[in-house]
């Protein structure tokens, strides 16, 4: 245990504790963006992190299932896929949870009505993931052209037939957008409102961080003066329906991230914030890069 953690439940990663945890778990679920600056998972930008290639492949050959779940709403599975191949990963589309493919999976389960329509503030992971479930969508980037002009006795028109909105990342958010989403909300009976996740930063490039899904989700609840039903990281909708998807127990899996308050909420980080006096979350193990586990297993 780490010094300034005495009440602290988390351990540092050992070549003991790097077996015991191995030999517990069938699944390891890995975040992919590095969220936080100068920390990732699987790579914190467009680049690799080091040593992930290598401990992908001795978890494969150990017969462990590898999952990656992200928060980012911007790319649907199949982009996610080229994205891990650019970068010299091979990843099926089945192994890829995007928080975009888990708005559209909610609906699914939740018998949606086809009739009704999708308003999307987000980029075009939403749009794809929900035009390959079925639904029909609009808004997305094209809205991000769109301006309002406040003058006297101006009536905002909307389509009386959207039956959900779905907000997420979007670098296009413009106030068209967000009295859309209001007017939906709150004058279409029952529809309803879905947040890919409320991440309130990202690490969008790998220089600097950026407002994460979080703000724009905010800014929606706060016109409508409601909460929205979160489907990614770390809700009990997206951890169910992996559990079911991969057919496992979450006493047999192991999840890997970096950010404290999505990642470990929902299955690390620097040792400075678990030190911090205010945290109240704590992780079983912590280590400084995932590449670790494969040198501890090799001692």
């Amino acid at each position: 245990m780490a010094d300034g953690l005495p009440s602290s439940p988390c351990r540092l990663l050992t070549a003991d504790a790097a077996r015991s945890l191995v030999d517990s778990v069938d699944a390891f679920l890995f975040d992919c963006d590095g969220l936080r600056l100068a920390i990732g998972v699987i790579w914190k930008g467009d680049k690799l992190i080091e040593g992930v290639p290598e401990t992908m492949e001795l978890l494969r050959k150990m017969g462990k299932k590898l999952v990656f779940v992200t928060n980012n709403s911007r790319k649907s599975r199949k982009q996610y896929s080229k994205k891990f191949r650019t970068l010299g990963l091979e990843v099926s589309e089945e192994e890829i949870f995007t928080s975009s493919f888990a708005a559209a999976m909610f609906l699914k389960l939740n018998n949606f009505p086809p009739e009704k329509k999708v308003y999307v503030v987000g980029e075009d992971g939403i749009l794809e993931e929900l035009r390959l479930a079925g639904f029909e969508c609009f808004g997305g980037p094209e809205d991000g052209k769109k301006n309002i002009l406040l003058e006297a006795n101006f009536y905002f028109e909307h389509d009386k037939s959207v039956g959900a909105v779905v907000v997420g990342l979007d670098q296009y958010f413009n106030y068209y957008k967000m009295q859309y989403a209001r007017t939906c909300i709150s004058e279409n009976p029952g529809c309803l409102f879905i947040a890919t996740n409320r991440d309130p930063t990202g690490h969008m490039t790998s220089a600097q961080e950026w407002p994460g899904a979080g703000t724009m989700v905010a800014a929606v609840s706060c016109s409508v003066q409601k909460e929205p039903i979160v489907v990614g990281k770390p809700s009990s909708f997206l951890m169910d329906f992996l559990l079911k998807s991969f057919n496992l127990e979450t006493s047999r899996m192991c999840m890997v991230g970096d950010r404290l308050d999505t990642d470990i909420l929902f299955g690390c980080t620097t040792l400075t914030e678990l030190q911090d006096a205010s945290n109240t979350i704590h992780p079983d193990l912590y280590t400084n890069s995932v590449y670790d586990l494969v040198g501890l297993l090799q001692q």
